[in-house]
């Protein structure tokens, strides 16, 4: 009779230290998790793998005066980044507004079609197209000698958790590209 409460007591006992390790680790694991990780540094000019993207960093620059037809409000100049960008996915998209970020700027920039100065096309798939990204900034900004970006990837999921659908989820920092800034593009060290 009273071996059966020993054997009960004890797995008990057992039991919570089992529970106790389980969330030990868990915790550990969490705190692992939260510690900042390096961000990679990539190249200009080498091809990046975004999940629904390969998109490859060309060049960046200022411009005093309105580009691809964007009309700069008075006061305002822009910096300009262009890139190549492939459509890896099997649909025409225009997802590519968060592809690339400047840092301390959550500011969506305007995106043209370098070829014909379309704005925010859908690209089709498989088709390389040279894209630019265009953000306003006040003219007595002084642009930086070195423009860094963030390249933002997704993952594909057959299905999402809220409506069971495949696509293109979870966006994350895939990491940083440093360009030079020129200044417009007649400049010869502007030019494609």
């Amino acid at each position: 009779m009273f071996g059966g409460v020993g054997s009960k007591l004890k797995a008990w006992i057992l039991g919570g230290i089992g529970t106790f390790a389980a969330l030990a680790v868990g915790g550990a694991l969490g705190a692992f998790d939260t510690l900042e990780k390096p961000v990679v540094v990539l190249g200009p000019g080498q091809p990046i793998e975004t999940g629904p993207w390969k998109v490859k960093p060309l060049r960046a620059y200022t411009v005093d005066k309105g580009i691809y037809g964007l009309p700069l409000k008075a006061g305002e100049k822009a910096i300009v980044f262009e890139a190549e960008m492939t459509n890896r996915t099997a649909l025409s998209s225009k997802n590519y507004f968060t592809t690339f970020q400047p840092g301390g700027t959550e500011d969506k920039p305007f995106v043209v079609l370098v070829r014909d100065a379309t704005m925010s096309p859908a690209l089709q798939p498989g088709l390389p197209e040279r894209m630019a990204y265009v953000w306003a900034v006040p003219t007595g900004a002084v642009p930086p000698e070195r423009f860094v970006v963030a390249v933002n990837g997704k993952i594909h999921k057959q299905r999402d958790n809220l409506y069971g659908v495949p696509g293109w989820y979870n966006e994350h920092l895939i990491g940083t590209v440093a360009m030079t800034v020129g200044v417009g593009p007649d400049t010869p060290d502007a030019k494609p």
